[in-house]
């Protein structure tokens, strides 16, 4: 088992690109540019479990897997296309179903943990 204090959340991210196309990322506002560790499982599992994080700007998506996320930094707005908005600082955690299509609005650089379910076990 491994132990992240907070003032580590952000050691070892590396570059997550917004070029998966099963996601189909649409870059609305600014120039966001993600980041991310994995801390358990990988892109062949069924659960993920890590760090992820992002700079001001916004971005369309749809959800990959089932994620329960609890934001450690920064400020943002989920929109749930054609549903409800929620504003997010830290503290706050947010659920996403897999397929869901979603707006993400980071107002001040964010920092999240997630951990992803892919219910039929499919790598994302």
């Amino acid at each position: 088992m491994r132990k992240y204090p907070m003032n580590q959340a952000n050691d070892g991210l590396e570059p997550w690109p917004f070029d998966n196309p099963a996601s189909d990322y649409k870059i609305i506002r600014g120039n966001p540019r993600a980041s991310g560790r994995l801390d358990y499982g990988g892109n062949e599992g069924r659960h993920r479990l890590g760090i992820w994080a992002c700079t001001e700007g916004a971005f369309e998506c749809t959800e990959l897997g089932d994620e329960l996320q609890t934001i450690l930094s920064g400020r943002l707005t989920l929109t749930r296309v054609g549903g409800e908005s929620i504003e997010c600082g830290p503290g706050d955690s947010i659920f996403t179903r897999k397929g869901e299509r979603v707006v993400w609005d980071v107002h001040a650089d964010v920092t999240k943990v997630f951990f992803t379910h892919n219910r039929d076990g499919s790598p994302d």
